[in-house]
C-alpha cells in the first residue's frame, strides 16, 4: 500500500501495489508551472451540435476510440513519466471534499477525459489514503462498458492526479432529477438497472464488491449509457466475508445494519433499491431519522407507490430478500421479464 505521508514528508515515488498485477511505476516529480491550456466547456458543447466538430469519443464508436486512447497510454509503457504538460486543462467539472474534477484533453490524441485531482494532505486528515489507493487499484484493472475507466494516474509532491473516461451528461442522479416527478419511465428505469447489473456481474466475477450503488455514483455518456463510478467504498475479496460498515445509510442492507458478514449480495440489495428509486424518486426505506430506517430495513416495511407496475415490483422484490442468498442472481435481473419487456422499448 503506498505511504501517501511517507510520500509528502519525503517527496518520494509511487511505487507498484502487490495484489492485482502491478500496475503503478515511478513518476517523476511534476511541477505547478509551466504553460496551460484552456479551452471553455460551453464552447465545447456548443460545437458538439456541428457533425464536423463532434470529438470522437462522443460518436457510436466510442468504445473504440476508448480502447485506442488506453492503446495509446499502454504503449507508452510503465516507464513513460506523465505530468500535468500532457493535458490541456480546462473547466472544472465538480469539487468534493479531496480535490476537483477538470475537464481535460490529452494533447497526442486529442481525446477528452476528466482528470481528478486529489489533495495528499487532505486525504490525510481524513485518514482515507489506503481508500483511495485501494480505489486507484481496482478501478484501474476494470474493463467494461458500463465501469467508468480509469486511464492511467500520475502524482507530484502536493496531488494525485486520476486520468478518467469522460462522461458527458454527468451524474445521473441530476438527470433523475431533472426528470418529470423525479423518476424516470419504465422503459429508462429497466435500461439503467440492465446496465447497472451488466457492470455488477463483471465486478463480482472479477472478485470485486462495489458497496456503494446509488444514483450519485453512477454517470451518463453523451449516448445516454450508464458508467458506473467511485469505488471508493470497493473492496477486492475473492473468498473472505466482509464486516466494514460502509456506503449509504438508505442504501444499507440488512445484514451491514445487523452486523453480519456479508459478501457479493449487498450489490444485489443496492440494485433493487437502485431501481425502486429510479421509479419512485426516493429510496423506499427513506425516514427522518438513521434508527427509524434501520428499523424500516430490518422489517422490509416498504411501501409500494402505483407507478411501481407489477412486473418491476416483482424484480424488486426478489432482489430486497433479507437473506442475500435468496437474492436473484445478476444474469436473472438482466433476463427478467420485466427488463426486456421495457430495457428497449421508449415510451
Amino acid at each position: 500500500m503506498i505511504d501517501l505521508k511517507y510520500q509528502i514528508k519525503y517527496n518520494s515515488q509511487i511505487y507498484p501495489i502487490k495484489g492485482f498485477q502491478s500496475f503503478a511505476n515511478d513518476h517523476r516529480q511534476l511541477s505547478d508551472k509551466g504553460e496551460r491550456y484552456c479551452f471553455s466547456m460551453a464552447l465545447m458543447l456548443q460545437n458538439l451540435k456541428l457533425s464536423s466538430n463532434i470529438p470522437p469519443e462522443y460518436t457510436e464508436n466510442a468504445q473504440n476510440t476508448l480502447y485506442k486512447m488506453q492503446e495509446h497510454i499502454e504503449g507508452r509503457g510503465h516507464k513513460y513519466q506523465w505530468s500535468l504538460n500532457d493535458f490541456e486543462i480546462g473547466a472544472p467539472l465538480g469539487r468534493g471534499k479531496f480535490g476537483r474534477v477538470y475537464l481535460a484533453r490529452e494533447k497526442t490524441t486529442r481525446y477528452m477525459i476528466a482528470l481528478k485531482t486529489l489533495y495528499k494532505i487532505e486525504l490525510i486528515k481524513g485518514r482515507v489514503e489506503k481508500q483511495v489507493m485501494r480505489e486507484i487499484e481496482i478501478q484501474s484493472h476494470l474493463r467494461h462498458p458500463h465501469i467508468l475507466q480509469l486511464l492511467t494516474y500520475f502524482h507530484d509532491h502536493k496531488r494525485i492526479y486520476l486520468v478518467l473516461e469522460f462522461a458527458a451528461r454527468g451524474e445521473l442522479y441530476k438527470e433523475l432529477k431533472r426528470q418529470p416527478g423525479e423518476r424516470f419511465n419504465e422503459h429508462l428505469s429497466a435500461k439503467y438497472t440492465y446496465q447497472v447489473a451488466d457492470a455488477l456481474e463483471y465486478c463480482h466475477k472479477n472478485n470485486v464488491i462495489h458497496r456503494d450503488i446509488k444514483p450519485e455514483n453512477l454517470l451518463l455518456t453523451y449516448n445516454g449509457d450508464v458508467k458506473l463510478a467511485d469505488f471508493g467504498w470497493s473492496v477486492h475479496a475473492p473468498s473472505s466475508k466482509r464486516t466494514t460498515l460502509c456506503g449509504t445509510l438508505d442504501y444499507l442492507p440488512p445484514e451491514m445494519v445487523t452486523g453480519q458478514t456479508y459478501d457479493v449480495y449487498v450489490d444485489h440489495w443496492c440494485l433493487g433499491i437502485l431501481c425502486y428509486e429510479f421509479l419512485v424518486g426516493r429510496p423506499p426505506f427513506l425516514s427522518d431519522s438513521q434508527q427509524e430506517t434501520y428499523v424500516k430495513i430490518k422489517t422490509l416495511n416498504i411501501q409500494w407507490p402505483e407507478q411501481i407496475t407489477p412486473g418491476a415490483k416483482d424484480l424488486i422484490s426478489k432482489l430486497i430478500k433479507r437473506k442475500g442468498s435468496e437474492r436473484i442472481s445478476l444474469a436473472a435481473v438482466k433476463k427478467h421479464f420485466w427488463i426486456q419487456e421495457h430495457k428497449n422499448n421508449p415510451k
